[in-house]
């Protein structure tokens, strides 16, 4: 047993360091700064499934914060008017959108991938208004206000025992949100290891050469998008809990084009891809920005339009930039930094040891 953990690949011992910063961080930030991270979380938790259906499968969408919405108000709606436990209400939610994801996708199979597009384009814009047609329901315009939630004795326990102070609603809530995100990103690793996962590649890189194989397009693209759905539902549970509100203006279509940016930025068909894009979709789009400075020669209406595009304009000029130099997102440039240093560090070893590198032709 030891000789296996001693043998393991340095990137499960990434993992091992990465978990254990996530259980450890809300310990060492204060309430606010744990409910920022949870909501990274909760996108990178909807980013993970956009990834299984863009990355994974070729399959674009620009409509998921319509299934984060419909997650959100299902777990919404049997917390408030049926007083279920929340916990409870967040696979319900899950699977529901999950399902909702798999009826949308039969009928998509018919699309291409621009009209796919523009489909699921179309869903993002009407979403809010129909959330808003049942107001007795749904709350309507007002929406729907959830009531606090307070950790349970046992955590809070072991939460004031570590750090000397009472866990908050917030910092419990980062906790259930890491859980479920270290669940969703397991599972997701085992989908693509597996049968499922290279089914969905096949049909990414040539759906004639999969049907050829003998995979089962329709029923693999479905599958994807159900997959895809469900995640971006319990997402959307997430963060209804997470902000104790929810309302039709909480899930705009730019939250789509948001959530598509962060698995294209991550990196696509990878792992720790939606993590790395859940943190720069949620960090980098600053509110205010003070480059521009009060007393310049600039008039004073160029410098006031100047002052309120500059989140904008340093979010185009990121993205941008990230696109140039790194076309496979982060993790990719990260890919392939480290397999670089691998081959000049092997290199500078063989001279070292005075042997000639192996011939290509024979290798």
């Amino acid at each position: 047993m030891l000789q296996r953990i001693r043998n393991s690949p340095p990137r499960y011992w990434l993992v091992v360091v990465v978990i254990l910063f996530f259980i450890g961080l809300p310990t060492v930030i204060g309430s606010f700064q744990a409910s920022e991270w949870a909501q990274v979380l909760i996108l990178a938790i909807a980013i993970m499934g956009l990834n299984i259906l863009v990355g994974y499968s070729g399959q674009i969408s620009l409509g998921h914060g319509a299934f984060m919405a419909i997650g959100a108000y299902a777990s919404a709606i049997l917390v408030h008017k049926y007083k279920m436990d929340y916990l409870v209400t967040i696979p319900i939610a899950g699977l529901l959108t999950g399902m909702i994801g798999f009826l949308f996708g039969v009928p998509a199979l018919r699309l291409s991938a621009l009209y796919l597009a523009l489909a699921t384009f179309a869903l993002a814009v009407v979403t809010p208004s129909l959330i808003k047609r049942p107001a007795e329901l749904t709350g309507g315009v007002q929406g729907i206000i959830l009531p606090p939630i307070d950790p349970p004795p046992l955590a809070s326990d072991a939460f004031t025992a570590v750090t000397g102070t009472a866990m908050t609603s917030d910092q419990w809530i980062y906790y259930v949100t890491l859980a479920f995100a270290l669940v969703l990103f397991w599972l997701a690793w085992n989908l693509v290891r597996h049968r499922a996962g290279r089914a969905m590649r096949a049909i990414r890189d040539g759906e004639v050469a999969a049907a050829a194989s003998g995979v089962n397009i329709a029923g693999y693209k479905t599958l994807a998008f159900g997959i895809s759905a469900l995640y971006a539902g319990i997402a959307g549970s997430l963060f209804g809990l997470a902000v104790g509100f929810v309302s039709p203006d909480t899930f705009p279509v730019a939250l789509s084009i948001q959530l598509l940016v962060g698995t294209v930025v991550g990196g696509l068909a990878s792992i720790p891809g939606p993590l790395i894009g859940a943190i720069f979709a949620y960090f980098l789009p600053i509110e205010s920005n003070q480059w521009v400075p009060t007393q310049t020669w600039i008039p004073s209406q160029i410098a006031s339009t100047v002052e309120k595009a500059g989140p904008a304009v340093t979010y185009g000029v990121v993205l941008i930039l990230i696109m140039i130099f790194a076309p496979n997102g982060v993790v990719g440039l990260i890919t392939a930094g480290y397999a670089r240093l691998r081959r000049r560090l092997r290199g500078a070893a063989d001279r070292d040891s005075g042997q000639m590198p192996p011939d290509p032709q024979t290798g």
